[in-house]
């Protein structure tokens, strides 16, 4: 618009040639032209490099050359001075803002020497002026990144907020359907199984065996549930000694030593990936128990700034990763999924078979 307004002014004023009209309306639609072109696109992306310097000095001769022809084009100072504080660093607008006000003096200067001291007062309230308006727009630019910036933090905590809000949420619920479960269902499933064994063995008849293997099996299934939702090893315990405990059950059970190694400075872990390595480790050492005929174990806990790491090694006679059918396998490799964790397995019969799950912290 003040491109618009100036080569409007410079096509009625009187007592210029055509040819001063027409250099002075070029050199004004260039600088609208420079500014549509590289100066806007510049100063949208915030890069106060090379290319801005290059394009704010563009303004300079392009502007000396309207003022030389029609002064009336003087007006442009309006639009340029707020450009160079918008393309460049505070130091380099000024000086550039210096440059554009000297240009209407020297060439006054040159057309009429006499009048050079109103030139100059009238440049250095320009100058004054202009640097003004410059720095008001350099803070308000900065007020406005870190108002930018402010927000983005904003809504950063607003979404952590939530997601810790959901957690809790989440964990709450899981904690009372354990309850529940074990309220009901297996408080039930017990009672079955007790009044069942105290029937007379003499009486009982394969229907009464069926509902004794019956109940068995739901009492488990429901413990299982309850254990899923609130692992009673990490309700009393840390997660390297719930590892351990789970490590010396596994020696109990199989007769097969055990060593767990902790690496690196523990620390507190949401719930869910406590769960996750928790449920790795023992799925591991079950597998173990039932497959692997090994000889000795290791487990790793491995802590790291970033992230928190399980191995479980044993020297047993190894198996295909890739055939399918292993629920154990495949709840790991969804828990590990679900917590954007990485789960590998390598096997073989020679060394056995390493179990690897590393997990952002």
């Amino acid at each position: 618009m003040v491109a618009v307004a100036i080569a409007a002014a410079v096509l009625l004023v009187d007592g210029h040639s055509v040819t001063e009209r027409t250099v002075a309306v070029g050199s004004v639609t260039a600088m609208a032209v420079l500014y549509l072109a590289a100066a806007r696109p510049l100063i949208l992306i915030d890069h106060h490099g090379a290319r801005s310097t290059l394009v704010s000095v563009a303004y300079l001769p392009l502007f000396a050359m309207a003022v030389a022809a029609v002064p009336v084009a003087t007006w442009m100072m309006f639009m340029i001075i707020p450009i160079f504080f918008m393309l460049v660093s505070l130091r380099r607008a000024v000086a550039l803002v210096l440059c554009a006000n000297l240009i209407p003096v020297a060439l006054e200067l040159r057309a009429d020497p006499g009048g050079i001291l109103i030139d100059l007062v009238i440049a250095a309230i320009s100058t004054a002026a202009g640097m003004c308006i410059g720095i008001w727009i350099t803070r308000m630019a900065e007020q406005s990144e870190q108002r930018a910036q402010l927000i983005a933090e904003l809504e950063a905590n607003r979404a952590e907020v939530a997601r810790l809000s959901h957690e809790a949420g989440a964990a709450a619920e899981r904690a009372r359907l354990a309850g529940e479960i074990h309220d009901t269902l297996a408080q039930g499933f017990t009672s079955i199984i007790t009044l069942l064994q105290a029937v007379d063995p003499d009486l009982a008849d394969e229907r009464l065996a069926l509902a004794v293997r019956t109940a068995r099996e739901n009492l488990a299934e429901s413990r299982a549930m309850v254990a899923a939702l609130a692992p009673s090893a990490l309700a009393s315990a840390s997660l390297p000694e719930a590892v351990r405990r789970s490590a010396a059950r596994f020696t109990e059970e199989a007769g097969v030593p055990a060593t767990v190694r902790i690496t690196g400075e523990p620390r507190d872990l949401p719930t869910r990936l406590d769960v996750v390595l928790l449920r790795a480790a023992q799925e591991s050492l079950t597998n173990v128990r039932r497959h692997a005929g090994a000889r000795e174990v290791a487990v790793l806990l491995a802590y790291s700034p970033d992230s928190v790491r399980l191995v479980v090694r044993d020297d047993g006679r190894g198996f295909d990763p890739g055939i399918s059918g292993n629920f154990g396998l495949s709840g790991m490799r969804s828990r590990a999924a679900d917590i954007d964790g990485t789960l590998t397995i390598r096997s073989d019969a020679d060394t056995g078979t390493t179990v690897e799950l590393e997990i952002p912290a």
